[in-house]
């Protein structure tokens, strides 16, 4: 039986960490996945760890290549899959036992949906929960995300809307991610979970704190990039299903009349209508496979 979800796992010099990633992937209470653990030329015991779970799980598939880099390879990895929904986990981060179930039933039963992304949670070195992570704090708007990179974990995408829009952009290999989710907000409609569903690890060794000024520089160019795609006016394609809007660069710059978002526990209100949310959670430990007691699934559908 085909999977209904591919995530893929890049992986370079993670063995501190990687066990905890694949455990918590392998903990969903979704199971129709595969996993693909692509190895970027690690030098420490990260194949091997790869490879026991290989063995022991026939959703998982690890793939040893030569150093490519870690968008390189993570194009290399999305090349090598093909189930209609597809998302990635970072090698030092973890998933909260339902993350898969709750956004890709979105994308089961909305197909206007071409992406789903929820709230995260930061967690330090030793799993200790830090904050509620500030960048989904924010609404989404899409003229809003030219400024504020709110769609950032955990996010599942139709395999549709990814290749509409371009795919991952090699050049932009520090930001790939939030030029991604401009590209994606061009083409696609979004909904936005409101629970924390990922946990996102700051540590010395993270890709965010070893190349912050590499950042800063490339996420302005994608969002030159972004601005430029809307004034060249080029139409969209029709594609099918109604995920994706035939819309031109024109009309999104036009479109400035007040929109309004439907949400799943309040009805309509206005789009700039901040969401109701529940207190930050009290720093603790994570246990060995993390889990947030549900309270009720909340959610909103952006169509702007």
């Amino acid at each position: 039986m085909m999977p209904t979800i591919s995530l893929i796992v890049t992986v370079y010099n993670r063995e501190r960490y990687l066990n905890a990633a694949i455990e918590s992937i392998l903990a969903q209470t979704r199971s129709d996945f595969e996993l693909l653990i692509w190895d970027d030329g690690s030098t420490d015991r990260s194949p091997e760890i790869a490879r026991e779970y290989e063995k022991r799980d026939r959703r998982v598939r690890v793939i040893v290549a030569e150093h490519l880099g870690r968008v390189l390879a993570l194009k290399a990895a999305i090349a090598q899959t093909t189930a209609p929904y597809l998302g990635w986990v970072d090698s030092d981060d973890l998933l909260a036992p339902t993350a898969l179930a709750q956004t890709a039933g979105v994308l089961d039963t909305k197909p206007q949906i071409g992406w789903v992304y929820t709230d995260y949670l930061d967690i330090d070195a030793n799993n200790t929960v830090l904050s509620y992570g500030y960048r989904c704090l924010v609404p989404y708007n899409r003229e809003e995300l030219l400024n504020k990179f709110m769609t950032f974990h955990f996010r599942l995408i139709r395999r549709e809307a990814f290749d509409l829009a371009g795919g991952i952009d090699e050049s932009l290999e520090a930001v790939e991610d939030y030029d991604l989710c401009l590209r994606l907000s061009e083409v696609a409609k979004v909904q936005h979970i409101f629970q924390p569903l990922y946990y996102y690890r700051t540590h010395a060794d993270s890709i965010s704190q070893q190349r912050q000024q590499e950042q800063i520089k490339q996420s302005h160019q994608a969002v030159k990039k972004a601005q430029q795609r809307l004034q060249e006016a080029v139409p969209m394609k029709q594609v099918s299903p109604p995920c994706m809007k035939k819309v031109s660069s024109r009309q999104l710059l036009q479109r400035r009349e007040p929109q309004r978002t439907v949400c799943s526990n309040r009805g309509t209100r206005p789009r700039n209508c901040p969401p109701q949310r529940t207190a930050s959670p009290t720093p603790h430990t994570l246990h060995p496979t993390p889990f947030f007691k549900s309270e009720g699934q909340r959610s909103i559908l952006c169509v702007g």
